[in-house]
């Protein structure tokens, strides 16, 4: 299974790669990483790219990555993977508020209400 991880500097985001890492190492998946600013962590791309390499060594796990760069991150976590046909996007997100609802970042609703791509939430 070819699979697109969203990794946007949350700490959310980050839970998410290394889940998707230990599935990927059990299950053989490719996985690529697309990295991309996030208006609601304040972390910068680069800072983001560093601590997804960090994770990938610690791992012993390859995987490509991509900048996201425009400005929309949603709609180019959508278009990559529809343009290059991966089977699944993976996001973390889905902070619980203090009634008990998920809270959803503007980025992952986006892609879960308008991607083709069967999306995957990791909280």
């Amino acid at each position: 299974m070819d699979i697109l991880l969203g990794v946007g500097g949350s700490e959310l985001s980050y839970h998410a790669l290394e889940e998707t890492i230990d599935r990927a190492q059990e299950t053989g998946d490719d996985v690529t990483v697309a990295i991309f600013h996030n208006e609601e962590v304040s972390a910068d791309t680069d800072e983001i790219q560093e601590r997804v390499e960090e994770t990938l060594a610690e791992a012993d796990f390859e995987a490509p990555i991509r900048r996201l760069d425009g400005g929309s991150p949603g709609s180019e976590l959508i278009a990559l993977a529809e343009n290059e046909e991966f089977d699944r996007i993976v996001l973390g997100g889905g902070e619980r508020s203090t009634l008990g609802k998920i809270q959803l970042g503007s980025i992952v609703e986006f892609v879960l209400l308008n991607s083709q791509t069967p999306v995957t939430l990791i909280r």
